[in-house]
């Protein structure tokens, strides 16, 4: 169904991608996965020939499919209408239709949302309906950037069962680790190394589960191998340096009526000379290089269990004149992890915002706020290092360049602008603003939806043993489980204790 051999991208100078090759049948699931910025949408766009910024080298062949393509963000029309963006005219409309309403229902879209304009729908909302025209399409191969975005869980839940179930080839990136484990057969990961200056593109055919603790061993096994050498080989140069200097001190020590034994020490040094060139060219294993091997954690917060964070009452929640749920309460205590879950469009990111702004002007408290779209923060801000340290405190800026390092950061990024960094590169900026100021409160808005899956479980762990108060919103269900000790449904009537 599709072929690619001996594929190089080269965008910009770096080679992002070098002698990739794979094929693909009908019923194959293939996950890129990859760090933030390594190139996963730029391989999904070259691979559909509609990479306009990218230098492309090798074979793509698609044996004439029907393609679809879900972009990570999809752009329309300023007043364009949902039954505009997925029909093309009437009859199109017509023939579609039993389609569209058995579709609308499994997808929990309502049937007034083709009257809607697409861009006033919620970001979840957006993203249903970009998967909505590809099913009406039929197409033969699904090209889906980051499809989990900004989905509800009853719509992840069944979207796994579509990628599953459907007997068509299936190409996606997402960070969700549950999707990954649930659907994908093939596995193709995509990696930068030594501060980017290398890459390596690695494709398994097994699924995210296996690939991820075969992956751990190999790294484990080559670490303890290239370990074992390094101590072997200098065991060796130190006893060759002992023997080495125990000639030359006889040597300087010979009387000149020795010169048989002058001799022999000069022959033995020389050959002492000639295992020390063979043992400097040596080849050692290299000690296995991971990206994602982030290494961070927040400074200790203390905050009394007991403090009242949080006392809201909000009769309406609203964006504009649209009424989107009410009679909404919620108590947050000290050290309380709070998530709340629910459908999209329901006006999640409109509540978390609502918090903030209560929150932010507190003085007993420090609140660090991660937005769902990173840019209503960093518009104003030119640089990371002007967004993460107010000033020219070069100390301050020493701390906040160790912090970067440690979240994998490049020197070019940490200098360069905040507009050339990625997605997850700026979520990471964002956890490390809070880590730098101390914040013993977080506002999350899907802190993890932008980062990679082979990192991601890192941000859990950290985040699980943070000792401040978390709220935040999250379709995560590993991020769920692990991180929040409460959860909450925001519903059209309120907000709902679900467990704890």
């Amino acid at each position: 169904m599709l072929d690619v051999k001996n594929l190089n991208i080269t965008v910009d100078g770096r080679l992002l991608v070098k002698n990739l090759s794979f094929s693909l049948g009908s019923s194959d699931k293939m996950a890129i996965i990859g760090e933030e910025g390594n190139g996963k949408s730029t391989l999904l766009k070259c691979l559909l020939k509609c990479c306009d910024y990218a230098e492309v080298e090798g074979v793509i062949n698609s044996n004439n499919a029907v393609i679809g393509y879900l972009p990570q963000n999809i752009v329309v029309e300023e007043n364009l209408s949902v039954r505009d963006y997925l029909f093309s005219d009437d009859d199109d409309f017509y023939n579609k239709i039993n389609s569209f309403y058995r579709l609308i229902n499994d997808l929990d879209l309502e049937n007034e949302v083709l009257s809607k304009l697409f861009n006033t729908l919620s970001g979840g909302e957006k993203i249903k309906v970009g998967i909505l025209k590809l099913l009406l399409e039929d197409c033969d191969i699904y090209f889906l950037d980051e499809p989990t975005n900004d989905l509800d869980i009853k719509t992840l839940e069944w979207l796994e069962r579509f990628i599953i179930n459907i007997d068509k080839t299936v190409i996606f990136v997402s960070h969700d680790e549950m999707l990954l484990s649930h659907t994908a057969n093939v596995i193709l990961h995509i990696e930068q190394l030594k501060n980017k200056r290398e890459c390596r593109a690695t494709v398994l055919r097994v699924g995210y589960d296996k690939y991820v603790r075969e992956r751990f061993n190999m790294i484990e096994r080559n670490r303890q191998i290239a370990y074992n050498e390094r101590r072997i080989y200098q065991k060796k140069q130190k006893r060759l340096n002992q023997i080495m200097q125990k000639v030359e001190h006889q040597q300087n020590t010979i009387t000149r009526k020795d010169p048989h034994g002058g001799r022999l020490l000069k022959k033995k040094m020389h050959s002492l000379k000639a295992q020390e060139k063979a043992l400097e060219k040596v080849n050692l294993t290299e000690i296995p290089v991971y990206e994602e091997a982030i290494d961070f954690w927040f400074p200790n917060i203390y905050i009394p269990r007991g403090k009242h964070i949080l006392d809201l009452h909000i009769s309406d929640l609203r964006v504009g004149n649209k009424l989107l749920s009410e009679d909404i309460d919620l108590t947050v205590l000290g050290g309380e992890h709070i998530c709340i879950i629910g459908n999209n469009g329901v006006g999640k990111t409109t509540l978390l915002k609502e918090i903030y702004q209560r929150l932010k002007e507190r003085t007993d408290i420090k609140v660090g706020y991660m937005p769902q779209n990173y840019d209503d923060m960093l518009w104003e801000y030119d640089s990371v290092l002007e967004f993460l340290v107010e000033g020219d405190n070069a100390d301050k800026i020493t701390i906040a360049r160790q912090l970067l390092g440690s979240m994998n950061f490049t020197h070019d990024e940490m200098l360069g602008e905040i507009s050339n960094i990625s997605n997850g590169t700026k979520a990471k900026l964002f956890l490390v603003k809070m880590i730098l100021e101390r914040c013993d409160v977080l506002i999350l808005d899907e802190p993890t939806r932008n980062l990679s899956p082979l990192s991601n479980p890192v941000i859990r762990r950290v985040l699980c043993e943070y000792d401040g108060t978390i709220i935040s919103v999250s379709h995560d269900r590993l991020y769920i489980l692990e991180v929040a000790d409460k959860v909450y449904e925001l519903r059209k009537n309120g907000l709902f204790q679900l467990y704890n």
